[in-house]
């Protein structure tokens, strides 16, 4: 599912205009990404949690020259499905 067809399932869903929906899907999203990026986590009850998580600095190894190298920390988001998320992939 892209995201015009997630737009057209909530307008389905929810009885909204296509442009109702467009405008719901992107606030949820802008909202989620935008607490991420402050670092706060985000729970959606039944869904999931999405969180930022801190990679630590580690050596590594170029693939291509087999060269030792340092990979530098970073954050990136990540999501934990909820189990209710999980049994219903499951139950499919």
């Amino acid at each position: 599912m892209n995201r015009k067809e997630l737009v057209e399932t909530v307008a389905r869903e929810a009885g909204l205009t296509a442009a109702q929906a467009t405008a719901a899907v992107a606030a949820v999203l802008d909202g989620v990404v935008t607490s991420v990026a402050r670092g706060e986590k985000v729970n959606l009850p039944g869904f999931g949690t999405f969180e930022l998580r801190h990679r630590a600095a580690r050596s590594g190894r170029n693939p291509q020259t087999g060269e030792a190298m340092e990979i530098a920390a970073s954050d990136a988001p990540a999501f934990k499905p909820a189990a209710a998320f999980k049994q219903a992939v499951a139950d499919r």
